[in-house]
């Protein structure tokens, strides 16, 4: 088996299950803030949007590398 067929594949895996591990975490949080303060509601959403983005980006990266290693580019 080519190692780099089961690091692409390694990779991917990893970086769905942050991705979700992570998005879980946030908006768990996001509802415990507004449950808690819900006059806040605006202010914690966009936090959270972008908190969003950034844990999304990491994924992304490692989804693109991971995808370059199934297909033998690097």
């Amino acid at each position: 088996m080519d190692l780099n067929i089961l690091a692409g594949a390694i990779m991917i895996a990893f970086a769905a299950l942050g991705a979700a591990i992570g998005n879980s975490n946030l908006f768990a949080k996001y509802i415990e803030g507004i449950a808690r303060q819900p006059e806040s509601q605006n202010k914690l959403f966009g936090q959270t949007m972008i908190l969003f983005g950034l844990i999304e980006a990491l994924p992304i990266i490692g989804v693109a590398l991971g995808i370059l290693l199934l297909f033998g580019v690097i």
